[in-house]
This record gives C-alpha cells, structure tokens and sequence, in this order.
C-alpha cells in the first residue's frame, strides 16, 4: 500500500509535463529530454516542499523567483519575452492572486467570528457520539461548499473539528474536509470555480450535476475511513459543556461576510462577466464585510500574521504553476479527465479547465469532478487545503497527508470509475456560448 500511495504522488508530479510535450511546437523554449526546463523547475520546487515541510514557504518563494527570471532569461512567456512578457504576465494573473490574497486572510477572520460564536460548541448536542458524528461532520462540509466558497466551507469544518475533537484532529481527517469541501463543489456552478467557468463558457448546470455521481461516492469512501481515524484518535465530545449560549451578533457577522461573498460572486459573473478579470470583486467584498461587521464584533486581527505565511506560499505556487508552459492538453477522452485530477494535486485547476473548455470534447461532469476533487489528494493541492494547514500545523506534512489521507485518492479513482460505469463518458461539443473562459474569474480550486 505504501508504495501505491508514494506512485500516486508520482503521478502528479510527472504527467504535467507530457502536457507540455502535447504542445508539439508551440513551446519555444529549452527543454531536457523533451521536457521544457520550466516543468524541472517546478517539480522540484513542489519536492522540495514534499520534504521539507517546516520550510515550505521560502522553498515556494524562492522556487517562484527561480522560474520567473528564468523565463525573463531564456525562455519567453504566452504574453511575450523578457522583462515585458513577465509583466504583462502579472498583468493577467494579479486578479486571481489578489483574491487568493484576500480570501485566505479574510476566511481565517471568518473561522474565528464562526468559532467565537459558540455553534460549535453546541453542536456536540446534536451529532452522533460515535464515529458517524465524525462523519456527518464531513457531509455538512460537503453540503456548504455546494453553494460557498470552498476555502469557507473547509475553514468552518476545521474550527468546528477543533472543538468537538477537543483540539486533537487526525492528520487523515483533516483531508476528509478538504475533500469534503473540494467534492461538495464540485456538481454544483456556484460551488466551485472551474464549474463556474464551465457554466459561464455556455455549459449546461445539469452536465456538471453529473459530479455529485462520482463525488458522493467518493464522500463515503473518505468519509467513513477519515472518521473512523478520527474517532481512534480523538473521539466526539458526546455533549456540549453547560451554559454554552451562542453569541447571535458574531454568528450575524458570519452570515454577513458569506453572504456578501456570494451576491457578488453571482452578481459579477452573470452580468459583469467581462469585468471579472480586471478587479478582484469577490476579495475585495470579503473585506468590505469583515471592516463593517467589525462594528458589531471586532476581529481577531492577531490571526492575519499567523496566516501570512502560507498565504505567500500559496500565491507562490500559483504564480510557478502560471509560468507553465502549458498550452495544449492531450486528447480529450476519459483517460485524459482522469489524468487531470492528479495533475491537479500540484497544478492550479484553473488554467487546466480553460484549456479544457477551449479545446472541448470533454464530459464536463467528469472533468468538474476531477479538476474539483483532485487537488485534496495533497494539502497544497487547493486553497483549502492550504487554508485547513494555517489552522493545523500537522497538516503541513506531504509525507503525512499522503500517509494518513491515503483514501482521498482511493476515493477519487473509485468515484470516477463508479460514474463511468453508471453513466459512461459522453463527450459534448465545446461551449456554445462565445464567452472566454478566464482564470480570474474566481479565486480558488
């Protein structure tokens, strides 16, 4: 078993680079064996950070700065070459950047409003005393992402995990949330931001329905095995401590920074579309909201420094991942969607569902499945997972994510073969809607 878990990281970190290689000659810069320098550089950037976790955000940083002055240096960009295709690289990038910026810092706010409200301090009352509350943990996680930002849903998991497991959260069931939030996204246009491409480039909502085949599955599967690691851990606190009483005007604040989230969410990208990728819309909200509620409950603004650091080492990793010299994916087919959910485990999601959408012939439920879902099988794989391990130091191990997370990927191949059996792979033409599909058109896998 260890060897197939050490062979899935392997896998992720090795078929980016024959994306390139589909890229035939487009790619004009130097390449080894094939394989353009840039995907070198990055796959040991993400080594790096497989091994030496206590320092993941200056190997992040520095692997960024690397790629980016090689790429001035020698290899030139999509936008161009040197100094000038760099900027106008950032050009286009800043949007998603600055949202992941501001979401992750702003949603770490957000867990605290929602821990210091005392819900999940009561909620010991109303789950299961055994591992099945462990479980429908994971499902309530999985039902809030549906309609909120994954980053939210996983953050709300984690504090109120934090609580109902007495502080003693399991390596294992700390990628059941993230998985949680990346699955609970993934069927739905508004729960996620690759299906809100795919909705906005002209694809019906009901095809990308079609994931919640394959991600409820894959939520029993991960689900069951997360919770019962949890419970031989840490049991659930059985009932909530007396006098508990929720503090309605930080749970109001909660509600306000959500709901200002998703009105400008679905505001922007039904009837500003165009506008999505000039300005970064949806952080900026979040901001507004938490300065207003912070009238009626102060923020804890000692979280902010404590959450810089893997908010840089997010951003740096997206903005690598940017610089890749990816402009062509391979056929479409069921093996390629496949493919892409392990690529996603290392590679930003959003560029890769552009591609897709471009290139058409996909079946958008299995790709929105596999785009969505695959980057929980690494904690750096989503915005969520880097979020999750702002709040649980534990998690900011690769060795132990895969280690004790080890059914998060068992659970995606077995989701996505279930589907493929009950449904089969039926390729749809590209999106009839002449709408471009951009990467800053939302903020987080």
């Amino acid at each position: 078993m260890q060897d197939w878990r050490r062979a899935t990281v392997g896998v992720a970190l090795c078929v980016a680079p024959a994306m390139a290689v589909a890229a035939g000659g487009s790619f004009a810069g130097p390449t080894i064996a094939g394989i353009p320098v840039e995907f070198i550089l990055f796959a040991a950037t993400l080594a790096g950070v497989a091994l030496f976790h206590r320092h993941t955000m200056p190997i992040a940083l520095g692997g960024a700065t690397i790629i980016a002055v090689y790429k001035i240096a020698l290899s030139p960009f999509r936008t161009g070459a040197g100094f000038t295709g760099f900027f106008v690289h950032l050009g286009h990038e800043w949007v998603v950047l600055a949202n992941l910026f501001m979401l992750l810092l702003g949603f770490g706010l957000l867990a605290r409003y929602f821990e210091e409200s005392r819900v999940p301090a009561i909620l010991p009352n109303y789950l299961p005393d055994d591992w099945k509350g462990g479980f429908v943990l994971l499902v309530l996680v999985f039902v809030l992402s549906s309609f909120l930002d994954n980053i939210a849903a996983a953050m709300i998991g984690g504090a109120v995990a934090a609580t109902v497991f007495r502080g003693k959260v399991h390596v294992g069931y700390l990628a059941g949330i993230v998985a949680a939030s990346n699955a609970g996204g993934s069927g739905s246009v508004v729960g996620d931001t690759t299906t809100t491409m795919m909705w906005i480039s002209g694809i019906s909502p009901s095809v990308v329905f079609e994931a919640y085949i394959a991600s409820g599955v894959a939520l029993l599967i991960f689900g069951v095995i997360a919770a019962r690691q949890q419970h031989a851990l840490q049991p659930i606190q059985k009932d909530a401590e007396a006098g508990v009483r929720i503090d309605w005007w930080s749970l109001a604040v909660v509600a306000f920074i959500l709901a200002g989230a998703i009105a400008v969410n679905v505001t922007v990208n039904l009837l500003f579309n165009e506008m999505a990728d000039r300005f970064p819309f949806i952080g900026v909200a979040v901001w507004a909201a938490i300065f207003i509620g912070g009238h009626v409950r102060r923020p804890d603004w000692r979280l902010v420094p404590a959450s810089m650091k893997g908010t840089i080492f997010l951003l740096s990793l997206v903005l690598a991942a940017s610089m890749m010299p990816v402009e062509e994916l391979p056929a479409a087919s069921w093996q390629t969607a496949l493919g892409l959910g392990f690529v996603s485990a290392v590679f930003d999601n959003i560029p890769l569902t552009e591609l897709a959408i471009k290139q058409g012939g996909y079946d958008w439920g299995f790709l929105a499945y596999a785009v969505g879902f695959g980057g929980s099988m690494l904690w750096f794989g989503s915005s969520a997972g880097v979020a999750l391990a702002n709040m649980f130091s534990q998690a900011r191990s690769v060795v132990q994510w895969v280690r004790h997370g080890w059914h998060v990927a068992l659970a995606y191949v077995i989701g996505y073969f279930v589907m493929l059996a009950l449904i089969g792979f039926h390729p749809d033409a590209p999106a009839t809607r002449d709408v471009p599909a951009s990467p800053a058109q939302h903020q987080s896998k």
